[in-house]
């Protein structure tokens, strides 16, 4: 049988276990955040922002910015209705609760139209989930949100080399977070990032970050408030920072596969991935596709192919709304069925053209 191909895995090299060897070996005492300060300073100058705080993970820093923000009981917070629920449990851990709106066809993120629909008086943030590393529609957001005097949120879990005008994804919002889950472009196994422009807000995420202890305060173990534990172990920091060292390698990487998917794919009833255009790069972090409505395609046959064939396949994110975990306040048709008819692709560092081309052969086939 062929070698089995995965659908992620992350790039480690002699670097990423050089660091995190000398981190165990050394990094306690004096330097036991010697890795982690390095690791944010690379991360926050790669993006361009002035803070940033590493995190156990990208739902941690989440929740904490909406805790900074002063999101609570009976408040609301807008965002797609087709994404993984990471994005929308921290808002629940506040007692607030997850506005679900329509998805674009064409990016599968945000709807603006349908944002601005759903802001009430309890509207306290917009969620902008960057899906699978496709960019939402930031000027249309942020033209709403200034009018209604809404802050935006970039999750940029996925989005590590996706770049809007002359900024990185997660560098626009009020606040941005990121993932360094063992799947994702950059990693540290487990992890996230915390980002911001705005010191005030970075402030109070410091002292929430270390169970509410102010960084100016002189007492010593004296909690300013309740906080939480979100830190990123050293270790883990490690990786990192050899991994920000390989950064535009790995995003150069993800953009190479996906290049190589669309060519293979094309001519195909199906839709992919949006290809840059002005103002917008896509960072390709999951090569996906979307039958056309129409089409007859049943996707557990053509997984079970994958499977067949030792090929690794996703199913596209579930709405939402049919979990039952969360109200479901307005339509979402186009979420509903971009979910049917979509797949996720394969995409590592190290997957080889040879083995795109085995994967391509199987949808096409399938798609004949």
């Amino acid at each position: 049988m062929s070698t089995r191909i995965h659908y992620t895995k992350p790039s480690i090299t002699e670097r990423e276990v050089e660091y995190a060897t000398d981190a165990a070996r050394n990094g306690w005492g004096e330097r036991c955040y010697d890795y982690l300060n390095r690791f944010e300073k690379a991360f926050s100058e790669h993006l361009g922002v002035r803070h940033a705080i590493a995190t156990s993970s990208c739902t941690g820093a989440l929740h904490m910015g909406f805790s900074a923000l002063g999101i609570g009981p009976g408040d609301e917070v807008i965002m797609g209705d087709i994404n993984w629920i990471a994005s929308a449990a921290p808002i629940t851990y506040l007692g607030a609760k997850p506005v679900l709106v329509d998805v674009l066809p064409d990016s599968w993120c945000l709807n603006p139209e349908r944002v601005e629909a759903a802001i009430t008086p309890r509207t306290k943030a917009i969620l902008a989930v960057h899906l699978y590393g496709n960019l939402c529609d930031l000027a249309r957001l942020f033209e709403i949100a200034e009018r209604h005097g809404i802050p935006i949120v970039e999750d940029s879990a996925e989005a590590i080399g996706s770049v809007h005008g002359e900024s990185r994804a997660g560098s626009l919002g009020v606040f941005g977070t990121f993932s360094f889950h063992g799947t994702k472009t950059l990693t540290t196994g487990e992890g996230g990032m915390w980002v911001t422009n705005d010191s005030a807000l970075f402030e109070k995420v410091r002292t929430l970050s270390n169970h509410g202890r102010s960084a100016s305060e002189t007492r010593q173990f004296w909690p300013n408030e309740v906080g939480f534990k979100y830190k990123m172990s050293n270790v883990s920091a490690a990786i990192g920072c050899a991994q920000m060292e390989r950064i535009e390698e790995l995003i150069s990487r993800k953009r190479s596969i996906f290049e190589h998917y669309r060519a293979g794919l094309e001519g195909l009833p199906l839709r992919i991935n949006p290809l840059d255009a002005p103002g917008r790069v896509h960072g390709y972090w999951m090569p996906t596709f979307v039958v056309d409505e129409g089409v007859p395609f049943d996707r557990s046959l053509l997984l079970a192919r994958f499977k067949d064939c030792n090929i690794d396949g996703r199913v596209f994110f579930w709405p939402l709304s049919e979990t039952g975990h969360f109200e479901s306040r307005h339509p979402t048709p186009v979420s509903r069925s971009l979910s049917t008819r979509g797949v996720n692709l394969p995409s590592y560092h190290d997957l080889t053209e040879a083995e795109i081309d085995r994967v391509v052969g199987v949808v096409r086939e399938f798609l004949a």
